[in-house]
Order: C-alpha cells, then sequence, then structure tokens
C-alpha cells in the first residue's frame, strides 16, 4: 500500500515547494528587481516620511483638499466588540457596504451627500463617484469631473483662482492605460500633495 501512496506523496511535496515556495520567491525577486516602488505598495512619501500608498485611498475632510469617494469599510467597535463602526478606507477590512438598491439606509446617505455636494457647488451636476462607493471600498482615484466639481470649493478655502487649479488636476489626469484600458482618473493623495507644494510657493 505504501508503495501506492508514495508518488502522491511526493508528488505533493514537489508541488508544494515549487508552487508555495520556489514560484512566489522568484516572482517576488523578479518584481523587486524590475518594479521596485510597485512591488514596496507603491509608497508615497513627503519629507523622507511614509505618508500613504497610490493604492489605497485616504479620507480628507478639509476644504482646502481633494476629496475622494466614500469608503464603506468597517471596523470593530472599541466601546463593543459585537457590533461594528465606519472606518474609512480601512486596508484591514476591505469591502463593500453590501446594501442593494431597495436599501433604505443606502438611499437616504446617498440623498443626504448629494445635497450637501449641491449645497457645495449648485452649477454642476453631482458626479457619481462621489457619492458611490467602490467594491473594496479603498479606491484611491476619483474621475477627472469629480476633482474639477471640487474645484470651486478648494479654491475658495486656499484664495487660489479656479484656473489654476483646474490646470493643476489636469496635469494629475492619468489617461487610459495605453489609450485603450480603464477611464481617465485622478489620485486623490497625489492631487492633494502637489496642491501643498503649489500653494507653498
Amino acid at each position: 500500500m505504501l508503495r501506492e501512496i508514495r508518488p502522491a506523496i511526493v508528488l505533493l511535496l514537489v508541488l508544494t515547494a515549487i508552487t508555495g515556495l520556489a514560484y512566489p520567491l522568484a516572482m517576488t525577486g523578479i518584481a523587486g528587481a524590475i518594479f521596485p516602488a510597485k512591488a514596496q505598495g507603491s509608497l508615497i512619501e513627503k519629507d523622507g516620511k511614509v505618508i500613504g500608498s497610490a493604492l489605497i485611498g485616504q479620507e480628507f475632510k478639509d476644504d482646502k483638499y481633494f476629496h475622494g469617494r466614500p469608503s464603506a469599510t468597517l471596523a470593530p467597535d472599541p466601546n463593543d466588540s459585537t457590533k461594528t463602526v465606519s472606518a474609512p478606507y480601512n486596508a484591514a477590512n476591505s469591502g463593500g457596504s453590501n446594501l442593494g438598491p431597495t436599501s433604505k439606509a443606502l438611499a437616504d446617505r446617498l440623498k443626504e451627500d448629494v445635497d450637501k455636494l449641491k449645497a457645495e457647488n449648485p452649477n454642476a451636476p453631482v458626479p457619481v463617484d462621489l457619492v458611490t462607493t467602490s467594491a473594496s471600498g479603498l479606491d484611491p482615484d476619483i474621475s477627472p469631473e469629480a476633482a474639477q466639481f471640487q474645484v470651486p470649493r478648494v479654491a475658495k478655502a486656499r484664495n487660489i483662482p479656479e484656473e489654476s487649479l483646474k490646470t493643476l488636476v489636469a496635469a494629475n489626469t492619468e489617461g487610459r492605460w495605453l489609450g485603450l484600458l480603464g477611464e481617465p482618473r485622478v489620485n486623490v493623495l497625489a492631487l492633494n500633495l502637489a496642491l501643498d507644494r503649489a500653494s507653498a510657493k
């Protein structure tokens, strides 16, 4: 019986070593050599300190900054471990809200967000990505339209001409990959860092 089982055990150990150790280590090494910044998490630094990642959104509440998409991520309630509390962009608990189109809670939140944004900029339609969460809850990007929508608020808060901000948004807009795939997008953290640099001049 051992003679019949032995080849299966050997094959299991060999494939485990190849697919579980050798291949991942080789891919990690190759990625680190070819794309070192991306292999390390696309970290963004300011004054020599890591302040975030280009791959994970951050919450900006101040009017002088561009805001990202809403995040539906949660964390355990520190006061009651049987409950959860909102924890925007919590990478340890990535996920959407799971609220469907018939959800009253979702409809109420959307109405509240749309009303707030309309009050902020009544002359433009509210971009959908400023009121909807992404599937992961961690989306670092917004559409160029969502960034342009926020220009009047940021310009007023910083006392900067709107045209300067529109130029800054355009300069920080990434196009489709190879001109075909994906949608044009603006990384909110990168845009806000560029905004701080421009304001410091």
